[in-house]
């Protein structure tokens, strides 16, 4: 679908740090966080919440009571007279709840909606599914995050077998991901320059982490936790992690808690919310696609293509590229699909690095993605990831 009433405004976007899984985040509610995280960054911007007329959360992770979804958020953010969708899909969830919120700016359904993401992949659920009828009543049970990486039900494969199934066929080897991977490593140094400034743009920080009872403060998080230091010799050390394999843990990254909130709007309200109002961002298209059965990393190929085709732009004219790159193979085949140089795409870095929280990923990535066209004043942006069953979502957007 291509847009042309769409806009998002100007800093009127934000993510909390991601925390490696099983780290500073990882006994918090995921819902309740990100509403605390919004409360304090719609403060912070200055926006009041009953700005807002609607709410689409998404989330991929159930957490206790999120049967309630993006009414029970609005409530919690301080605008408990909207309300709106909660969204699953996977690890292109950002991308599936903006183009969502955008058809309905579109459709002029609404004029100001929060996209919210929030995710904890740190203890997710275990999952018992009664059966009265099986062999002694034993129902089936699944630990919702471990058993799902590890098992495509229509492909019969893990998510990594689908980066090691792309490698074979692409003649991809591990010294080839292991440069990406420390070239990704080393553009994410870029963001932490100048005291993080580039990530103080969007970032609300420090947070102070409290325990289970709310009283007290067990961690102050003051940016991204868990990145791996990385060096080429350490890269080169790593053993592939199937037998027989090129994908390592170096090259691919890892799960992820945090969250992260989008407002999408009309013009007239983004030139009203926007912290700077000679700063447009439209949100121009957007694209979905599928690879072959169990080949994931090649579905951001077909997904741009789509969005790219619909904004009516090749890929010539896009100033700027970020991607969800689960595996460094997803940005190896992508660059030479799409004809372009791996050092421009990813500047600041990208998910491989700082971690994948599941539904806020994309959104931080398109966040990032704003940014770096504003910081070479505008043009075209396209964010595209894969995501779970050989799928992905592609988004073009437009900075002046």
């Amino acid at each position: 679908m291509r847009f042309e009433k769409v806009y998002i405004p100007y800093g009127a976007y934000w993510c909390s740090p991601f925390c490696r899984w099983q780290g500073s985040f990882g006994h918090l509610h995921s819902l309740k966080f990100a509403a605390e995280v919004a409360v304090r960054a719609l403060a912070e911007r200055k926006i009041p919440a009953d700005v807002l007329d609607g709410l689409f959360l998404g989330m991929t992770v159930p957490q206790q009571s999120s049967f309630y979804g993006a009414p029970w958020a609005a409530g919690l953010i301080g605008n408990p007279n909207i309300t709106g969708p909660t969204i699953s899909q996977a690890c292109a969830t950002s991308g599936r709840v903006i183009a969502s919120a955008a058809a309905e700016i579109e459709l002029g359904a609404h004029s100001a909606i929060l996209a919210l993401l929030c995710d904890r992949t740190s203890n997710s659920p275990h999952i018992y599914y009664p059966n009265p009828l099986s062999a002694g009543g034993i129902g089936e049970k699944e630990d919702w995050i471990w058993d799902n990486f590890g098992n495509d039900p229509f492909a019969k494969n893990a998510m990594l077998q689908t980066a090691e199934n792309v490698a074979a066929k692409c003649g991809i080897d591990k010294t080839a991901q292991d440069e990406t991977a420390l070239l990704r490593y080393e553009q994410y140094q870029d963001a932490l320059r100048n005291d993080s400034a580039f990530l103080k743009r969007f970032m609300v920080t420090p947070l102070q982490v409290k325990d289970p009872s709310g009283r007290k403060v067990v961690a102050t998080v003051t940016g991204d936790e868990g990145v791996f230091a990385t060096t080429a010799d350490g890269l080169g050390k790593l053993k592939p992690v199937l037998p027989g394999g090129t994908v390592t843990y170096g090259a691919q990254t890892y799960p992820a808690d945090g969250n992260a909130g989008v407002l999408v709007t009309s013009k007239e309200k983004a030139a009203e919310l926007s912290r700077d109002a000679k700063v447009t961002i439209r949100i121009v298209s957007y694209g979905q696609g599928r690879a072959d059965k169990g080949f994931m990393p090649m579905a951001n190929v077909p997904a741009s293509g789509q969005a790219l085709e619909r904004a009516g732009v090749r890929m010539k004219d896009i100033k700027a590229v970020k991607t969800h790159n689960p595996f460094a193979v997803n940005d190896i085949y992508f660059a030479r699909q799409m004809g372009v140089e791996l050092s421009e795409m990813n500047r600041y870095g990208s998910s491989l690095v700082w971690g994948h929280a599941q539904a806020p990923t994309g959104a931080r990535l398109l966040i990032e993605l704003i940014e770096e066209l504003v910081s070479v004043g505008g043009g075209y942006g396209l964010f595209t990831g894969c995501a779970a069953g050989d799928t992905a979502l592609a988004i073009v957007i437009k900075v002046n």
